[in-house]
């Protein structure tokens, strides 16, 4: 794909892909604005963002964004299983609540409105969910377990598409049981030993689950059909999305989904060098998980949540062994592919700042929930943009005037000069509204910059 000139992509460093990026995102192909007013207001809050991104200049004024679970399903009357089985009403609460709260971005039903029908056909595991294993107004639930035996790690590191596919997924989710009597794809290369592969897929119990895999397949494409309309929909009115995909950190691919927490932590102790080989094995696929799903005209933000590398669970040595070398090396390749790392620092960071402070400038989003953030902003404020951290509590237990009154603070504060946008520490499920309208309206009294 030509562009730049005579460059094509590949010739192009991160820079010069990350500011095509930012250009499609200002102007994106394929949105209808729903008037001029949408389309500045658009290209206002885009440009907002960027600058708080790049640390380059202030923005007009703090951007605020806002971190949400079922809380828009909430507002709107409806309980978290209803927004997983009722698409049609899930999609109008969210459009309602980015259209009346109005922060600088959509607030997305990508990952409060997934088809609950599709999971139950499936018999997937990893999670519980609302009406599955949990009451309807709950939220949904992982279930953490140790999936892979410490005797994999040398399958992992090997052939990890091969360990997924045929050892993990069959242990996880009921519909890919078969999965596990599969041979590798290598016996598909010759035509002598393909009978080795071809023949279990023949086996009775596979036709359940493939047709059990293509019911849940329609399931996600009905609602793919609504929910990315919806999405334009709010673009066009002048709300812009800013996450193009996700992916994970190495340590929490192991420790989340694979080895559990007790597994891995037992790991770093036992089988140290195996840990660290499977994260620097991993890191690139890391990467690679985040660009098959996007295009030069997805949005830049690439969403990272971050589950075991924060203080008090691991020491800064074990974060500076086993944590921050793959997850630089997973930072590193998708700024070089002009993407945005978007991070949610889970619990706090403060011990990891120093770390951070590595990172190129202007190429990363800190999302911290229980970082000091006045250190945060003298530590790293030359080198990435952070955001955050009105407390949970205060948004359920405040009064309206406390929580302007710590907005504003950290607006004096984190919002210095730029590179700040004002949001939650973590994601809401059921705060007082009229705390939320205080945030977002003191980004918008007290952020302006002169």
């Amino acid at each position: 794909m030509p562009v730049a000139g005579e460059k094509s992509w590949n010739d192009l460093s991160g820079p010069e892909r990350r500011a095509i990026r930012f250009a499609k995102w200002l102007e994106p192909e394929g949105v209808t604005f729903r008037d001029a007013e949408a389309k500045a207001a658009y290209k206002q809050r885009v440009s907002r963002l960027i600058d708080a991104v790049e640390l380059e200049k202030a923005p007009d004024r703090v951007p605020v964004l806002t971190k949400m679970g079922f809380y828009p399903a909430h507002r709107a009357g409806l309980t978290p299983y209803d927004a997983m089985n009722d698409t049609d009403r899930a999609l109008e609460a969210w459009s309602r609540a980015t259209i009346e709260l109005q922060p600088d971005g959509l607030i997305s039903p990508l990952h409060n409105t997934m088809p609950a029908k599709a999971f139950e056909l499936l018999d997937y595991r990893l999670y519980d969910w609302p009406g599955h294993n949990l009451p309807k107004d709950a939220g949904y639930q992982y279930n953490e377990d140790e999936y892979m035996t410490p005797e994999e790690y040398d399958h992992l590191i090997e052939d990890p598409s091969d360990f997924l596919w045929r050892v993990y997924l069959p242990r996880v989710v009921g519909a890919y049981e078969g999965f596990s009597i599969l041979s590798p794809a290598y016996d598909m290369v010759e035509l002598p030993f393909s009978t080795a592969h071809i023949g279990p897929w023949g086996a009775p119990h596979q036709k359940d689950g493939f047709e059990r895999l293509a019911a849940a397949g329609r399931e996600v494409g009905t609602w793919a059909e609504k929910v990315f309309p919806m999405i334009a929909q709010m673009q066009g009115a002048g709300f812009p999305d800013y996450w193009g995909y996700a992916t994970k950190a190495p340590f929490d691919f192991i420790g989340d989904s694979l080895r559990g927490t007790r597994g891995v932590i037992v790991d770093m102790f036992k089988k140290p060098e195996k840990v660290i080989e499977a994260c620097e094995r991993l890191a690139p696929l890391m990467v690679r998980w985040a660009l098959a799903h996007t295009t030069v005209d997805s949005a830049p933000g690439i969403f990272i949540p971050l589950h075991k590398g924060a203080d008090g669970f691991m020491s800064d040595e074990q974060f500076r062994t086993f944590y921050w070398p793959s997850l630089k090396k997973v930072l590193l390749g998708l700024i070089d592919h002009g993407f945005v790392p978007w991070l949610f620092a889970e619990g706090g960071y403060n011990s990891r700042l120093e770390a951070i402070a590595e990172l190129p400038k202007g190429t990363t989003v800190w999302m911290f929930d229980r970082t000091d953030m006045v250190e945060a902003k003298r530590v790293i404020g030359g080198t990435a943009c952070i955001q955050g951290n009105v407390p949970l509590s205060m948004m359920h237990m405040s009064t309206p005037d406390e929580v302007t009154a710590y907005c504003r603070e950290l607006i004096r504060t984190a919002g210095h000069g730029g590179g700040f946008i004002l949001d939650v520490g973590a994601n809401m499920e059921s705060p007082k509204e009229e705390n939320v309208v205080a945030m977002i309206q003191a980004a918008k009294q007290y952020g302006a910059y002169s």
